[in-house]
C-alpha cells in the first residue's frame, strides 16, 4: 500500500472525527436540538475514509441517507456540516437540506439522499461527464444492502458497464436494511456474484479493518484509472446505532452492538496496528483525539449560536440555474 505516517494520521483524524461527530449528534438529537430525521454512520468509518483517500478534486461521490461519514471522508467542513444538521443559515446547504440532504458539490460530495438507491444513477451521470470531458475523474457510489435490491442501483450498474464508465460501486453492508437482515434479503446471498453478472469485478472486505479497506479501494481505483472499467466493493461491518435516531433496535440480538464496540471497534483495531507496528506513538493518536473533541465542541457551539435561514430564503435554491 502507498501510505505513509502522514496519511495514517490523516486517516485516523477523519475516522475519529466521524466517530466524535456522530456520537455528539446522537446526544444533541436526544436533547431535542436537531430537527428532522438523523441516521448515524458510527462503526462504518473505514469505508468512507479509506475509499475517499484514493480520490482527488476531479472525483465525485454519491451518498445515502447515512451520509455524515461520507461528507467528512470527502473533506467537507465540519463546522458547516454541524450548522446544516442543526438547520442553520451557515450550513453547507444554508440549513435547508439537513442531515439527509447534506451536500457540498465543490468538494465533490453530491449529497446524502433520502431515496434508497438514489445515489448510483447520479454517480453514473458524474462518471459520464468526466468521461466526455476527459477530466480523468471517477465517481464513487456508496449504497447500503437495502439499496442493492433497488432497480435504480442495478440499472446504474448495467448502465456503467454498457457505457464503460469510471465508477466504483461500494456496498456498505452493515447487516440490516432498516430492520431486515442482509443475510436473508439479498437473493443469491452473494453480492459479489451479482456484480459479476454485469461484468463488474468485485471484492469482499472486512470493514472493521482500515488497512484492508484501503488496500482494496486502492486496487479498485487504480484499475479504473488504468482503463479497467468499473469495480465493486462489499464492505462488511455493523452500524452502532439504529437505522434512525429513536430506533429501538428490537430486531437485533441482545448484546450485538456491545460486542461490536468491545471487540471490533475499527478505531481500536487501527490504534493497535499502528502502535504495535511502530508506525505511530499512542501520544500522537491521543493528541488527535483531543483536537477532534475540541473541533466538535466548537462546531456544536457555533451551530447553536447561528440563526436559522430567513423566511425569504424559502423559495430559493429549488432549481439550479445554468
Amino acid at each position: 500500500m502507498k501510505i505513509d505516517k502522514a496519511d495514517l494520521m490523516s486517516a485516523y483524524t477523519k475516522m475519529k472525527t466521524i466517530r466524535e461527530f456522530e456520537e455528539r449528534v446522537h446526544t444533541e438529537f436526544a436533547a431535542g436540538g436537531i430537527p428532522g430525521f438523523v441516521h448515524l454512520y458510527a462503526g462504518e468509518e473505514p469505508s468512507a475514509v479509506a475509499v475517499c483517500m484514493q480520490l482527488d478534486g476531479v472525483d465525485y461521490i454519491t451518498s445515502t441517507h447515512r451520509g455524515h461519514g461520507h461528507c467528512i471522508g470527502k473533506g467537507c467542513d465540519v463546522m458547516g456540516m454541524m450548522k446544516e444538521i442543526f438547520g442553520r443559515a451557515g450550513g453547507l446547504c444554508k440549513g435547508k437540506g439537513g442531515s439527509m440532504h447534506i451536500a457540498d458539490v465543490e468538494r465533490g460530495m453530491l449529497g446524502a439522499n433520502g431515496i434508497v438507491g438514489g445515489g448510483p444513477p447520479l454517480a453514473c451521470g458524474a462518471a459520464l461527464a468526466a468521461k466526455q470531458r476527459g477530466t480523468g475523474g471517477i465517481a464513487v457510489a456508496f449504497f447500503g444492502d437495502g439499496a442493492y435490491n433497488q432497480g435504480t442501483t442495478l440499472e446504474a450498474m448495467n448502465f456503467a458497464s454498457v457505457y464503460e464508465l469510471p465508477v466504483l460501486f461500494v456496498l456498505e453492508d452493515n447487516g440490516y436494511a432498516e430492520s431486515t437482515s442482509s443475510t436473508w434479503s439479498i437473493g443469491g446471498h452473494d453480492p459479489i456474484r451479482r456484480a459479476e453478472g454485469f461484468g463488474i469485478p468485485g471484492e469482499r472486505v472486512d470493514g472493521h479493518d482500515f488497512f484492508a479497506v484501503y488496500e482494496a479501494a486502492e486496487k479498485a481505483v487504480d484499475a479504473i484509472h488504468a482503463g479497467g472499467g468499473q469495480r465493486f466493493l462489499q464492505v462488511e461491518f455493523t452500524r452502532w446505532f439504529g437505522h434512525f435516531e429513536g430506533d429501538a433496535m428490537t430486531y437485533r440480538p441482545p448484546g450485538e452492538v456491545a460486542e461490536e464496540r468491545l471487540h471490533l471497534d475499527c478505531l481500536k483495531v487501527f490504534r493497535a496496528r499502528v502502535t504495535g507496528g511502530g508506525l505511530a506513538e499512542a501520544a500522537d493518536l491521543d493528541r488527535i483525539d483531543a483536537e477532534v473533541a475540541k473541533l466538535v465542541d466548537d462546531a456544536v457551539r457555533a451551530a447553536k449560536a447561528d440563526a436559522p435561514p430567513p423566511a425569504s430564503e424559502l423559495t430559493t435554491d429549488v432549481y439550479a440555474s445554468y
